[in-house]
């Protein structure tokens, strides 16, 4: 049984599937010139669209390191003085494509910081194949370094705005659930080198976890529409570190061994039923759950993978609300 995709949605994955596809070479490589004509970018636009502002910020134009960020602008909302959580998102796209100025980003981005009523800062990481893990990994923690040392102070769009350090949260989808896992590792584990980001929570939705064995979500969902499996075992060929296969650490992060360090925050794990990544986000949840962290698993049984991304399917708004349950119970006062 398929799940139900409205059409528009349809077309949308149909249609990044056909120009991704195109863009992947016989080398592995990526055609990013094709890409650029092909995928729709979106500018950062400063004055008010649907309530919200955003502006970008290069932090290191050496590996086009930058942050969209994205600011509420409707008063009814709130007043300027009122204190605002911080979100640093990491985009989708099996760590090959788009970016927070994608059309489908951007527009998220937009949705959480108007509905979430948070500052967004989405991050331009580095991509594979060109750059491979842990090079993502890298840049959300340089953000963060670049956030802790008040990189926000000169960013026009948050004038007069009252950005929350201290009640930081990591979310992430896809690939971007992957990185948020690993940044918390890292920001867990040098804890007293930090001296105003706090990060409160993590927010992994339909994270990128995988392993050697197929399990029963592989299989059942090859086929369905945005996330094959021949298209996963690309994504992993081009990810990992040269010669590691999916039970690296990166991969597979939940090892019989492994312990999170004390200070990783609580989690959030979102899985959707038609993703053939499902049975590995249900155990990502479950081995937090063994180790008796503070986690809580939203399922979506009948939903695709990266549903949120489209407008027309009406669960994104569940997931909304369960984001503002989260934010709103871990935040700091």
């Amino acid at each position: 049984m398929a799940p139900f995709i409205p059409l528009k949605a349809r077309i949308q994955l149909g249609l990044f599937s056909f120009v991704s596809g195109r863009a992947i070479g016989s080398d592995d490589r990526v055609n990013r010139r094709l890409l650029s004509w092909l995928e729709p970018l979106v500018p950062a636009d400063p004055n008010p669209k649907a309530g919200v502002c955003s502006a970008d910020v290069m932090i290191d134009s050496t590996r086009d390191l930058f942050v969209r960020i994205f600011v509420p602008s409707d008063p009814s909302n709130g007043e300027k003085s009122e204190k605002l959580p911080l979100v640093v998102y990491f985009h989708g796209g099996g760590f090959a494509f788009f970016s927070p100025q994608s059309a489908a980003y951007d527009d998220w981005g937009r949705r959480m910081c108007s509905e979430l009523h948070v500052v967004i800062v989405s991050v331009n990481y580095r991509r594979s194949p060109e750059n491979r893990c842990p090079a993502p990994y890298d840049d959300g923690i340089d953000v963060l370094r670049f956030l802790d040392s008040g990189g926000l102070r000169s960013v026009d769009i948050l004038s007069g705005f009252d950005v929350s350090l201290g009640s930081c949260f990591l979310a992430g989808d896809t690939a971007g659930g992957n990185i948020v896992h690993h940044v918390a590792r890292r920001w867990a584990a040098k804890i007293d080198s930090w001296e105003k980001i706090n990060i409160n929570g993590a927010i992994p939705i339909t994270p990128m976890f995988g392993g050697e064995k197929r399990t029963d979500g592989d299989i059942q969902n090859q086929n369905l529409p945005v996330l094959t499996m021949q298209r996963m075992d690309w994504y992993w060929k081009v990810i990992l570190p040269e010669g590691a296969d999916r039970n690296h650490e990166f991969a597979h992060p939940f090892g019989a061994t492994t312990k999170l360090e004390e200070r990783f925050p609580p989690v959030l794990v979102v899985a959707a039923g038609y993703d053939i990544l499902r049975d590995w986000q249900l155990k990502y949840y479950e081995w937090l759950n063994e180790m008796q962290h503070n986690v809580r698993l939203v399922m979506f049984p009948d939903s695709f993978h990266a549903f949120y991304l489209s407008r027309q399917c009406e669960e994104w708004m569940k997931l909304i609300d369960e984001m503002k349950k989260f934010v709103e119970e871990h935040r700091s006062l």
